[in-house]
């Protein structure tokens, strides 16, 4: 005789690592937030003729939405888009030409950007479920300081006759800006998350079935 128990356990949970036509849409609405957050008006107030935009938001929240793969795959689309010609870079600006700008490494950094914050993004919500807004804050501040403030900075002096020192002292106008906008990344990807909890990394339910021969 054997008596078979089967009793649900803990709901792991996994990244999305297929992408279906839902994924597809995903990137192209994501691909157009970040090209309608850079038609928006900005400041050119750094010297050097790089605007304040909203894009470091929409990146920011792309990645923190989407995960790694198709945050970097919505912002690398808007970045192709702009450099094959489409006028969707801050200022109405277009093609390659950007990259001997002074907003190149702004630019550059932006799909990285995305990638990165989308993998911690990922390792935060499988790993918690407290604070989830500190923790994408977080996340959010620290690839904008690693990856797009560093290659923004490098862009700046590379494409100009400004020294490292005086590219960073021009880019610190932007932090006090970025900081609000990873608050409201963070705050946004939260209530997104909590809406669509399967957007990032689905929930998987398993049944553990223990067997018992007498």
């Amino acid at each position: 005789m054997s008596n078979t128990d089967t009793s649900p356990k803990s709901s792991p949970r996994t990244e999305r690592r297929r992408w279906n036509g839902t994924d597809l849409g995903l990137i192209a609405v994501f691909a157009a937030l970040v090209a309608g957050a850079a038609l928006v008006p900005g400041l050119a107030l750094n010297g050097f003729g790089v605007p304040i935009t909203f894009q470091t938001l929409a990146v920011m929240l792309t990645g923190l939405v989407l995960g790694p793969a198709r945050g970097f795959a919505a912002v690398g689309l808007y970045t192709l888009l702009g450099l094959a010609g489409l006028p969707i870079f801050s200022q109405g600006r277009s093609g390659l030409g950007i990259l001997a700008g002074p907003s190149a490494g702004y630019i550059i950094a932006f799909p990285i950007a995305a990638g990165i914050v989308g993998w911690l993004a990922t390792v935060v919500i499988k790993r918690t479920t407290r604070a989830r807004a500190l923790w994408f804050f977080l996340s959010a501040t620290v690839t904008s300081i690693v990856v797009v403030h560093s290659l923004g900075i490098m862009g700046i002096a590379m494409n100009s006759k400004a020294t490292l020192e005086q590219a960073f002292l021009g880019d610190l106008i932007f932090y006090p800006g970025d900081i609000i906008k990873n608050v409201l990344a963070a705050v946004i990807a939260v209530a997104l998350h909590r809406a669509f909890p399967d957007v990032l990394v689905r929930r998987v339910r398993r049944l553990a079935v223990t067997t018992e021969n007498a």
